[in-house]
């Protein structure tokens, strides 16, 4: 056994108690309610970062929630590894779904996790994956075996948007000079079945409104003479789609890159069982655009989805009211040559000139991200590869995602330098959902891989 998995083995239990204590912190990025909790995991993970080894940590100040900084400075004529990760997570609603308390974790066997699964909000996205990059650094200091550079810049604002992390950026590419960025916050195919991400879809994501009356309305009095914003909403929402789940902004697919045949055939080798699919989500059949495959509808190719709908009278019994108002969050995920800017442009010109006269349409845009694709034939693509290898014994897998992280085209654009994601969660972890979960496995199976990625990197030329 080598000293690094000697160390990881004598050390599992304060490991997982101390990505507990982390867990237990409700840092909700988008619900200024829980401010003091997003400041306090941001000075936990601060701390950890110190007692890992890193010789400089700072809390760095933004316009909004403060990015954690840490370095490790070996040698500066040996290669600079940059980790990003992030300590916000997402709401835990609906609360009553969860089977625990989402920020008291308890670890439960499941079918998939016989070791057992971290159940807590955070769990996968992104605090038990950020942390492994944590107790990585701890491992490889306490067994000498560090063979790079590392540097940490660690968010609080990734599940809003990310909104101030580009202003950091800007002021300090010098500090965060690196060769590559090693983010895990995506995931593998399975535990058996390692993989690494090589394309994310960009992301345009916008609110609507629709108003009608000055006020809501009698049904029975008004009912049939004023429009209902609740009715023409969900028509003009319907109408996004056509018969084949193909969607009908004009101009929206001008700038799609099609993946070639060969590109396909390759991505069709990695597992997938639709019916296994459909089991593990319990629902009676896929759904998506016509001519491709369920994991190519779900990477390669582009959506829109309602995030969320409501408006008129929601509560317990009956109102029979028409509402004055009616409101939808929409997101669309988009692929290799979308741009975010141009897409929202498209939605908003299209929804506002559907709507008709007896409604005001109005479009807000939020955020949104680049697409990326990474290269396969990169020292930072061999390097994670050869890790997966050490300790997976098989090689792994490249696949697109369907999930969006903007920051990293971002990366790409202000600092010059490709990302790795070296993702270990599985897409059964219900990240953003009630009963997110972790598995124990995945858990120590990052911190044994990690620094394997640092020795590979470190040997290997460019």
């Amino acid at each position: 056994m080598s000293d690094q998995l000697k160390y990881i083995k004598e050390n599992k239990d304060r490991f997982l108690e101390e990505l507990k204590e982390l867990l237990r912190i409700p840092s909700i990025s988008a619900d200024s309610a829980y401010k003091k909790d997003v400041m306090a995991a941001a000075e936990a993970v601060g701390k950890s970062l110190k007692s890992a080894g890193a010789d400089k940590v700072e809390i760095c100040p933004t316009p909004g929630y403060p990015i954690v900084y840490g370095e490790k400075i070996i040698d500066p004529k040996l290669p600079t590894v940059l980790v990003y990760g992030h300590y916000d997570v997402q709401p835990a609603d609906p609360i009553d779904l969860w089977d625990n308390d989402p920020f008291d974790p308890v670890i439960k066997k499941t079918d998939i996790h016989p070791e057992g699964a971290i159940f807590a909000r955070g769990a996968c996205d992104d605090k038990g994956q950020m942390f492994m990059h944590v107790k990585a650094l701890e491992v490889m200091m306490q067994t000498n075996t560090l063979s790079c550079n590392v540097k940490f810049m660690i968010e609080g604002e990734e599940e809003v948007g990310s909104v101030n992390l580009g202003w950091y950026v800007e002021r300090n590419k010098e500090k965060l000079a690196s060769d590559v960025i090693l983010i895990s916050d995506t995931g593998m195919l399975a535990n058996d079945v390692p993989s690494i991400t090589t394309g994310l879809r960009g992301l345009s994501y916008v609110e609507v409104k629709v108003t009608g009356p000055n006020r809501d309305l009698h049904s029975g009095l008004y009912g049939g003479a004023v429009a209902n914003p609740i009715n023409i909403l969900t028509q003009m929402i319907a109408s996004l789609m056509d018969e084949n789940n193909h969607i009908t902004i004009p101009g929206f697919y001008d700038d799609v890159i099609e993946i070639s045949k060969e590109e396909r055939a390759e991505m069709a080798k990695a597992p997938h069982s639709d019916e296994d699919y459909k089991r593990k989500l319990k629902i009676n059949d896929v759904h998506g655009e016509k001519g491709y495959s369920t994991p190519e509808r779900a990477s390669i190719r582009p959506t829109l989805d309602v995030n969320g709908i409501w408006g008129g009278y929601m509560g317990e019994g009956a109102k029979t009211v028409i509402a004055s108002e009616a409101f939808a969050k929409i997101s669309m995920r988009l692929v290799p040559d979308q741009h975010p800017d141009k897409i929202t442009k498209l939605f908003k010109d299209h929804f506002e000139s559907i709507g008709p006269k007896s409604v005001t349409v109005e479009v807000t845009p939020h955020h949104g991200g680049d697409p990326y694709v990474s290269p396969t034939d990169n020292r930072g693509y061999k390097a994670a590869s050869a890790a997966y290898e050490d300790t997976f014994g098989k090689k792994p897998i490249p696949v697109r995602s369907g999930g969006s992280i903007p920051i990293v085209a971002l990366f790409e654009r202000e600092l010059g330098v490709k990302s790795i994601l070296m993702g270990f969660g599985l897409d059964t972890d219900a990240i953003h959902s009630p009963n997110e979960h972790y598995g124990v496995f995945n858990y120590f199976k990052g911190i044994e891989t990690i620094p394997q990625f640092f020795k590979h990197f470190a040997e290997m030329e460019d």
